[in-house]
């Protein structure tokens, strides 16, 4: 720690003493600068436009006002132009100006804005559709009314491009790859992304940015990208808030609720907000298994009780100095009571009855502190910015055997981890069309998960012995540097970044016999230093075609789960493990796209292709049971494969065929070859004769290609009522265990918005329409085998949505770290 913060301020010390007053225009351009404030309040307003028009009325140039209501626009041609300053809720405030000779630097002052007679007083506001937007470093789907009134995060998810969410499990995976990392505002949780997502209400969401292939300044983390959840904020002067509530059923009822709220006065802005998720949910399924005449029948009821709180406080010493703070604290208590039969048809003496009982219970606490310094040159800055997380839990499983061999046991896991990272970035704009980024990281993660069971395990001699106790140390800290330069020369933009990484990885499991007392240490470390280059080219022949290129390297480390050597999960066939000296896999990834605004502004067509080279793969690795063959059981864990590939190629628009109807789709497609272990029985040996001399163990490799199609439709019968429809369906594709059928289904909904200014909307919605909605498969490896599993997607949802308060500033904004725009304090997470 000592080291992370001598470097910060080692950092901070060289930029603050290197930086010069900026530069002033040598030629015979002119600037105007100047402060708009509230006429009334005398309160800073900002995000103002600032337009600069010529004689004949022609836009040449502008701006927008900073946070302290101060603009400036550089490079104004000389001659008599007209200065336009424009805000909602304000009337227009306009003034000639002449740029020449002893008069290049043109200073209004202090401009007050007047209100409107009629002004909004809306604390939110919210697009009607929801929009694609191809930017040259991500895609932003902006989150209009249609998708927000569909539940929670997980739900709304599904009509998002190029991402799945598992039904069952609630994982989420981005061009058909789990290896994603997940963001709420540009930071990480330490919350589980399945549970993060379910008590995230939809409404609170304002845009989903998938960055497919993010820039040196990014965290080089996760093969697919990332996913960042941009949250709407609450930042007005005064008290604002919105308040949401929503239930959902068709076996088990499912309610979530939030409440976010905002008090902005002078030199402070306080927010906090409070959301749940209060759920029951059923899932069954069946596995068939031909050649030895078995099936395995799954039953499966979750609990879920989430609880979450935000409290943050804004201070702003003056115009160039601010400090924020926020903490986040979340509450859990889940279950997950479930039954397992395995059935064997010609031989029941192998048949098996399992009721196991999950209970967890955590907490997870985050605490963040930022410092950010505005210079007195335009948009260069340096910014501090230290966050904290801590997640505690237990997740004791209790399995009563009611037939089958082995006997009652209880499974005891405890989970502490914790999370600090440092950020010092600094911003320079060199120029209007050059700018320079430059930053240190120091990310410091430890996790220590302890395990202990009351029953026994097999051992390779087929006898019983009781299952050790383990306790599993994982370090991971990484020193990190990154440049960005981003430039634009007439029509083309280009920018280019390095980010250097310096990891440290520490494990070391424990593993005690508890009969013998003797305990087994299983260490294991990887210290490594890496360079992660990206460059991104965008041209811009015309405002309605745009052509993107980008190339970057990412690396995917190995997750808790897939590195913890204590069983994960267990079912009485199955049982899955992590692999402690499984390596980073790393990827060279290449993207091209192409951005088509439609005539008449009805609306704009996105296409690209991808493809992405893949070292030391990541994947799944089937053996059989070595101690329990005759039965079939399955040990799942994770290997390093040899290289690999994948491409794919994608597809999105937004569509208005007439002013009532509007139309978002997105097709996408995507291959890749998958490499793993799954073992068989030799050809013509039966399962019930067969011996460890009969395993065959074998790389398999499979080509996969799999696509997705998704329609939304948005129906406006009038301002206040709307109609929804949305389709999905998705192909059959392939992995190593499993050829996967098509799956499809039909959304419906409507939504009614009314009180003053539409401050409340109502919205009812049926997803599923139809049933359709299940996971259904063919097996080959290491069985052959079929089966399906259904859930409760065929539900019907009710959600009110209603906002209070009528403040009109903004509060102070912050960088989001992990994204380079700017976000309010107030929000969900």
């Amino acid at each position: 720690m000592k080291n992370v913060f001598f470097m910060c301020f080692l950092f901070l010390s060289i930029i603050v003493k290197a930086h010069t007053d900026p530069v002033t225009n040598a030629d015979n351009r002119g600037s105007i600068t100047g402060t708009v404030l509230d006429a009334k309040l005398k309160q800073p307003l900002p995000y103002v436009n600032v337009i600069i028009k010529n004689s004949k009325n022609e836009t040449i140039t502008g701006g927008i006002t900073l946070d302290d209501g101060t603009f400036s626009v550089d490079k104004v041609t000389e001659g008599d132009v007209v200065v336009s300053i424009q805000y909602i809720g304000y009337k227009t405030y306009t003034k000639n100006v002449t740029i020449g000779k002893g008069n290049y630097k043109v200073k209004l002052g202090n401009i007050y804005l007047e209100e409107e007679a009629e002004s909004l007083d809306a604390v939110t506001v919210i697009a009607e559709t929801s929009t694609i937007q191809q930017k040259v470093d991500r895609k932003v789907i902006t989150i209009g009314k249609d998708l927000a009134a569909t539940g929670t995060a997980s739900q709304l998810m599904v009509g998002i491009p190029s991402v799945n969410v598992d039904a069952q499990t609630g994982e989420i995976s981005m061009r058909g790859n789990q290896n994603v990392r997940v963001m709420v505002d540009g930071k990480l949780s330490n919350i589980p992304t399945a549970q993060l997502l379910k008590q995230i209400p939809s409404t609170a969401i304002k845009s989903i940015e998938l960055i497919t292939n993010p820039s040196a300044k990014y965290n080089p983390e996760g093969m697919s990208g990332i996913i960042n959840i941009v949250l709407h904020k609450n930042t007005m002067v005064g008290f604002n808030g919105n308040f949401n509530v929503g239930l959902s059923h068709e076996i088990e009822a499912k309610f979530n609720s939030s409440l976010n709220m905002n008090y902005r006065n002078g030199k402070f802005n306080a927010y906090g907000s409070y959301s749940n998720n209060i759920s029951k949910n059923r899932n069954r399924g069946f596995v068939n298994r031909p050649e030895n005449n078995s099936e395995q029948i799954f039953r499966f009821l979750d609990k879920r009780d989430n609880h979450q709180f935000k409290v943050g406080l804004d201070f702003y010493l003056n115009d160039k100095n601010t400090i924020s703070v926020f903490t986040n604290q979340n509450l859990s208590e889940n279950s997950t009571i479930g039954s397992t039969k395995a059935i064997f048809n010609d031989n029941m003496a192998f048949n098996q009855n399992q009721i196991f009982t999950n209970t967890g219970d955590n907490t997870s606490q985050q605490y963040n502190f930022d410092y950010k310094l505005e210079f007195a040159k335009e948009g260069e800055n340096i910014e501090l910015e230290v966050d904290h997380n801590i997640y505690e839990g237990e997740n004791p499983v209790f399995f009563d055997q009611i037939e089958g061999p082995l006997r009652d046991y209880t499974d005891f896991n405890e989970t502490d981890r914790e999370r600090t990272t440092i950020n010092l970035d600094y911003v320079n704009p060199l120029s209007d069309n050059a700018k320079l980024e430059v930053g240190l990281q120091a990310r410091l993660f430890n996790t220590e998960i302890r395990y202990a069971s009351t029953g026994d395990s097999f051992t390779e001699a087929g006898t019983l012995e009781p299952t050790p106790s383990t306790d599993f140390d994982y370090s991971r800290d990484i020193y990190s540097a990154y440049v960005n330069f981003n430039k634009k020369i007439d029509k083309w933009t280009y920018q280019v970044g390095l980010r250097a990484e310096s990891v440290n990885v520490e494990t070391l499991a424990l593993q005690e016999n508890v009969t013998t007392n003797v305990v087994t240490e299983l260490p294991f470390d990887n210290d490594y230093i890496q360079v992660y280059p990206s460059l991104f080219i965008t041209y811009t022949p015309s405002e309605k075609n745009s052509y993107q290129f980008s190339y970057s390297r990412r690396v995917d480390r190995p997750g808790i789960g897939q590195v913890n050597p204590i069983k994960e999960w267990s079912t009485p066939l199955i049982s899955s493990f992590g692999n402690q000296d499984l390596v980073p896999q790393f990827t060279n990834s290449v993207e091209v796209n192409y951005t088509r605004n439609l005539k008449d502004r009805k609306g704009s067509i996105t296409a690209g292709v991808f493809y992405r080279a893949i070292s030391d793969e990541i994947n799944r690795a089937l053996f059989i049971d070595r101690s329990d063959v005759t039965s079939g059981r399955v040990i799942l864990t994770h290997d390093n494969f040899d290289n690999t590939s994948a491409y794919g190629f994608e597809l999105s628009t937004n569509y208005r065929p007439t002013k009532w109807w509007f139309i978002n789709g997105s097709f996408d497609l995507y291959s890749q070859t998958q490499k793993g272990i799954a073992e068989n029985i030799r050809d013509g040996v039966l399962i019930e004769d067969a011996t460890v001399a009969d395993i065959e163990t074998n790389t398999t490799e499979v080509d996969n290609v799999a696509w997705n199609f998704r329609m939304f439709n948005n129906f406006s019968v009038s301002k206040k009522l709307t109609f929804t429809a949305f389709g999905f369906y998705r192909g059959k594709n392939k992995n190593l265990q499993f050829d996967v059928k098509p799956m499809y289904f039909i959304n419906l909904g409507m939504r009614y918005s009314f009180l003053e200014n539409n401050r409340a909307t109502f919205a009812f919605n049926l997803n599923d329409v139809f049933d359709t909605q299940r996971f259904g498969f063919n097996g080959r490896r290491p069985f052959v085998q079929n089966g399906e599993f259904n859930w409760e997607s065929n539900t019907w949802n009710v959600s009110l949505n209603y906002r209070f308060g009528g403040g009109k500033y903004r509060a102070k904004s912050r960088k989001r770290r992990d994204n380079d725009e700017k976000s309010g304090g107030g929000g969900f997470l």
